[in-house]
């Protein structure tokens, strides 16, 4: 039977992508209730997660592994 429970919690390779949507999430609410210091905070806060996430995906897509052919 599956859990459904864990089934919105990411495997290890996507944490960093789902602590940026958090904090989006955070921002847009935040922004909405007319907290602009949480807001803008929380907005940067998920722009640094999506752009290191983004660097380390290119990074690991450039230097993946690759198997030498005889």
């Amino acid at each position: 039977m599956r859990d459904l429970g864990t089934s919105l919690v990411p495997e290890q390779g996507g944490i960093m992508l789902y602590y940026a949507l958090v904090f989006l999430i955070v921002a847009l609410v935040a922004g909405a209730l007319g907290v602009s210091g949480v807001a803008a905070v929380a907005t940067n806060i998920a722009y640094v997660l999506f752009v290191v996430a983004i660097v380390l995906f290119l990074v690991h897509l450039l230097s993946g592994r690759r198997t030498l052919t005889p």
